[in-house]
């Protein structure tokens, strides 16, 4: 039902971003940020506390760091389980570990609440523009009564299954991206020290088998200085790393490939870029190679 209150807890980078889509649509919202002014700057109403977002409203968006965070938002003396009423909605579109999402569903449950854990995809130009896509998990009837709320911020959402398969998706996804950031990093590096024409290089694996999204849509614009600023940070990228081989490990599943994304965002982090956007990567390890840059605006083509 449209005529549904919303109500968004954590109106960060991707909280705000998507809290000012949903009003633009012309739903009533509520907003809770621990940081004074977010709420208004997206254009929802500012509440006091997760108790007044609870009273005012009927579905919860909670955009998090991690599942502490979602936790302690959830369960705390002053959460959203201590002033739930039966047939509210709570959707997590933080990243967060599946192990704690399907306890957190079972908790709600028990008081009427139903949670939806709804990993997005897309970055905040996505976000922005709304054109996000949602993995989500949970049941298949309450992801249905929300299309017209996903419809706000998303261009693609699709039902993973029972609770925890949405943020499980999320999870495997953002491992495959920060490999391929992170290998596409060193390789443009490598490039741009050999002598390579960048932009000319991009081309070439793009319609190679080397071609994967971070060629085809981060890379084009950083060899212009373009870092495409406001995304996920090295530190929150070595988070989702880490909750993804927790998760590969309660699986049974080896993880081989982590190692690599691990040492590259940990250096980034380790020299400076741990709270910019985890493109930042790629100065990072341009640094360690001898201060190289793909974009030198002191040169005129400041790509080869």
């Amino acid at each position: 039902m449209a005529s549904q209150r919303i109500g968004i807890i954590g109106l960060g980078n991707m909280g705000g971003r998507i809290g000012a889509r949903v009003v633009a649509a012309g739903h009533p919202v509520v907003g809770f940020d621990p940081v004074a002014g977010r709420a208004e700057e997206t254009g929802a109403a500012a509440a006091a506390s997760i108790a007044a977002v609870a009273a005012e409203t009927d579905v919860f968006l909670l955009s998090l760091p991690d599942s502490t965070v979602v936790e302690s938002v959830v369960l705390g003396a002053d959460g959203i389980l201590a002033h739930a009423r039966e047939g509210q909605i709570v959707v997590d579109l933080s990243t967060a570990a599946p192990s704690s999402t399907q306890r957190l569903h079972g908790v709600l449950r028990e008081r009427g609440v139903a949670l939806l854990d709804a990993g997005i995809s897309g970055g905040a130009a996505a976000a922005e523009k709304g054109t996000l896509s949602i993995m989500v998990g949970g049941e298949k009837d309450v992801v249905d009564s929300l299309d017209w709320l996903f419809a706000t911020f998303a261009a693609n959402v699709f039902h993973m299954g029972e609770a925890g398969a949405g943020h499980t998706a999320k999870l495997l996804n953002n491992f495959l991206n920060a490999v391929s950031l992170a290998a596409t990093a060193e390789v443009m590096v490598a490039a741009r020290k050999a002598g390579l024409e960048l932009t000319t290089f991009l081309d070439v694996l793009n319609s190679s088998s080397g071609v994967n999204f971070a060629t085809q849509n981060r890379f084009p614009r950083i060899v212009q200085g373009d870092y495409l600023e406001g995304g996920l940070t090295s530190k929150l990228m070595t988070k989702d790393v880490v909750l993804y081989l927790d998760h590969v490990r309660e699986l049974g599943v080896p993880a081989l490939n982590a190692a690599g994304p691990l040492a590259s965002f940990g250096l980034a982090t380790q020299l400076g870029y741990g709270d910019l956007i985890s493109n930042r990567v790629v100065d990072a390890i341009g640094d360690v190679a001898g201060g190289t840059r793909l974009y030198d605006p002191d040169h005129e083509d400041s790509t080869r």
